[in-house]
């Protein structure tokens, strides 16, 4: 592809700035308060004092529409509300950094590769599980710009594309992403807001997690054999060929770990264990996690020999990474404000739980699915739109008759598949970007993919209404 078709391409698809999209949808919200009737219903307690919607309860009361002081003001306020979602995103960000800083992530993927590289296909299956593990438990997949740097010389060496590079990125990050065992930005947010034990039923997102791997690994196997029988089937052929003598050879990375930096590794290792186990059993809530990520940065940077100075700086820039994530959450939270303010969201909860009360239940946990795939082309930030979302979604969970928790999972799968699918999903198209690989080229690959994973995605959130997966 030449830069002229690709410039062109990239202004077909050219998306307006998140917030944008965030302050129309805010602007949306707030002109429809004045036409949506104000309502509420009833709450009253349930399970371990857990307060539940009644669905018989609905009423409308005195409409309190959204004035233009009260739209302005509803962003700061939802930055005040999302207080620890930041800073615990801050937080996940600056020690993450410090860890990368040491060099920790990089010598590890190398040596992974390194030591399968004359393995052929396992290679495939090993760094998606890799990559899908990091995610699922961290959920930071913007690491795959520093994957694909460091896999697509090999993966070129081997006789693959440059689409596998990517494929093996993107796919293992979004299996772990979706499945999101204990992903801070998704499921944690989340069971917050409907009131769930933080990272309550994991033993059915472990299985998830699995499935979706293995099933992505074999999808991203089948098509790099393919390729390496015939490289001119490949799409990216012409590209390629150009490409295979401008990489760095596999054979110079560093895929040794020092003395520092293995006692770095562990350091971090030895922290994240902690905090796994301080949330399973000491029931700890986000200030607990934020603060133990600081413990991660700080303990792995002194452990690795770095000054106090450079430990600093690379928290400073991991937070400056994470700065526009941390922003939509604060603006994505004013929309749920304009919602709670005008009293609205009991009215959108009790018109969407009549809809899905004409269809049979099993299908509830689906529709939301498809509502949330659809809702993710608009926010593509995971704790954006659980911001947005959940709070309908949790009550709506109690009328239609499924629990909170296969709720939560209907949004697990869509926000996840669709970040690799969408062109709204920013780091999604700088991976692209670096490994030279167009939209168009990626979805034609990818799209059969979505596919097999949201069917996949479709039978254990049936599952879940038929085991009534909860706790609630």
């Amino acid at each position: 592809m030449s830069a002229e078709n690709a410039t062109e391409e990239r202004r077909s698809i050219k998306i307006p700035h998140t917030f944008i999209l965030l302050l129309i949808v805010g602007a949306l919200v707030s002109i429809s308060t004045y036409f949506f009737p104000a309502g509420e219903f009833v709450r009253v307690a349930g399970p371990g004092g857990r307060m539940m919607v009644d669905p018989s309860s609905y009423s409308i009361i005195p409409s309190t529409p959204t004035t233009f002081m009260n739209f302005l003001i509803a962003i700061p306020k939802g930055f005040v509300e999302s207080g620890w979602i930041i800073v615990m995103t801050f937080c996940v960000g600056g020690g993450f950094a410090v860890l990368r800083k040491t060099g920790v992530i990089e010598v590890g993927v190398n040596k992974i590769a390194h030591a399968f590289a004359d393995r052929g296909i396992v290679i495939i299956p090993v760094l998606m599980l890799l990559f899908a593990s990091i995610d699922t438990f961290i959920g930071m997949p913007e690491l795959c710009m520093v994957y694909v740097p460091i896999i697509l010389p090999l993966m070129l060496a081997l006789g693959y594309d440059s689409i596998t590079a990517c494929a093996v990125a993107l796919c293992g990050s979004a299996a772990g992403f979706t499945a999101a065992i204990t992903n801070p930005f998704t499921v944690a947010i989340a069971q917050k807001i409907a009131e769930l034990p933080l990272y309550s039923g994991s033993l059915l997102r472990v299985i998830f997690f699995a499935v979706l791997v293995a099933v992505g690994s074999f999808f991203v196997a089948r098509y790099a054999k393919r390729v390496k029988a015939d490289p001119s089937s490949s799409s990216m052929y012409k590209a390629d060929q150009k490409s295979r003598g401008t990489h760095t050879s596999t054979r110079d990375f560093k895929t040794d770990m020092t003395g520092r930096q293995k006692l770095a590794a562990f350091s971090g290792v030895a922290v994240f264990f902690t905090l796994l186990g301080g949330v399973f059993m000491l029931g700890w809530d986000l200030p607990q996690m934020a603060a133990m990520f600081i413990l991660m940065g700080a303990v792995s940077g002194v452990a690795s020999g770095l000054t106090g100075d450079e430990i600093c700086d690379s928290f400073v820039e991991g937070c400056r990474d994470v700065l526009l994530g941390a922003l939509i959450i604060g603006v994505a939270r004013s929309i749920n404000v304009i919602m709670v303010e005008a009293q609205v969201i009991d009215t959108i909860v009790n018109g969407l739980g009549t809809m899905l009360n004409s269809m049979p239940t099993i299908a509830a946990p689906l529709g939301m699915e498809v509502f949330q795939t659809l809702f993710n082309f608009l926010m593509p930030s995971g704790s954006g739109k659980t911001l947005i979302t959940m709070p309908i979604m949790a009550p709506l969970s109690d009328i239609v008759g499924i629990t909170r928790q296969t709720s939560i999972l209907a949004l697990q799968i869509g926000d996840g598949f669709s970040n690799i699918l969408w062109p709204t999903s920013g780091y999604f198209m700088a991976t692209l970007a670096i490994a030279k690989v167009p939209w168009t080229k990626w979805v034609k690959f990818f799209f059969p993919l979505f596919i097999a994973w949201t069917l996949v995605g479709a039978g254990f959130l049936i599952v879940a209404y038929l085991i009534n997966w909860g706790p609630f």
